[in-house]
């Protein structure tokens, strides 16, 4: 449908709403933290209550959700005394969850979520250029000494999520903070799928280690265009991993 009276700009008020419900979100947001590795393998998931109370959704919203992830395999629930809901991550850890993830999305949309988190990484590094004090930056610089010598594909996932995540707290900013992480949730997790080889890693070090001298040097267009720079090399590399996946 075309509403050429409200002009191009307004596209976005008239886009569909979204789908999901909150049973649905509820299991994204814990599938998510299960490919995060916030929710280890084996980890005890709070009780229905407590979920309930955490979400901001009934009881029969959680037993719903908590249903879908014990029939994906997700988590297990057992009975008793010491009983409930656990963790149960897939063998090869979070790139069994992100290729699931990956087939719902268009390359539209991929590039789409690129851009905005190129935009919030880039946003983060040149605050932090401003804000960061000497500790945050001795910090992130061995943050990124860890992700440089993390030795496999896990090691390093965990790794550069840290180091943004605390990128993003050095910013002050608590918005800037929870976007970080949401977008890790929704994209970088996506990311990683397509950047598990050695060239790539270093591509993503040396990219890292020019954004924190950046934020040392309070220079904020270069830590903005590291942090954006980062982004894009690896939405690109997604975006070829996922054509050649259709192919």
């Amino acid at each position: 449908m075309v509403i050429p009276f409200y002009g191009r700009a307004a596209a976005a008020v008239f886009r569909p709403l979204e789908s999901m419900s909150r049973s649905e979100i509820v299991v994204q947001r814990l599938t998510d933290a299960i490919a995060l590795g916030l929710l280890p393998d084996g980890e005890q998931l709070p009780g229905e209550l407590d979920l309930a109370a955490l979400f901001g959704v009934s009881t029969v919203t959680v037993r719903e959700a908590l249903s879908v992830l014990r029939s994906a395999g997700l988590i297990e629930t057992r009975r008793g005394r010491g009983g409930g809901s656990f963790v149960r991550a897939p063998e090869d850890g979070a790139a069994e969850l992100t290729r699931r993830r990956l087939v719902r999305h268009s390359l539209g949309e991929l590039r789409d979520l690129g851009d905005v988190y190129a935009a919030i990484s880039g946003a983060s590094a040149a605050l932090a250029a401003r804000r960061a004090n000497a500790e945050d930056t001795e910090r992130l610089r061995r943050l990124v000494a860890a992700l440089r010598d993390a030795a496999d594909a896990g090691a390093r996932r965990r790794a550069e999520s840290h180091l943004f995540v605390e990128v993003a707290a050095a910013t002050q900013s608590t918005r800037l903070y929870h976007e970080e992480v949401r977008l890790q949730a929704e994209f970088a997790t996506l990311l990683w799928l397509a950047s598990g080889d050695d060239a790539s890693h270093v591509r993503t070090v040396e990219a890292c280690h020019e954004m924190v001298e950046a934020i040392d040097a309070r220079d904020r267009g270069r830590a903005r265009e590291a942090a954006e720079g980062r982004v894009a090399d690896a939405t690109a590399r997604l975006i070829e991993y996922r054509m050649t996946e259709d192919a």
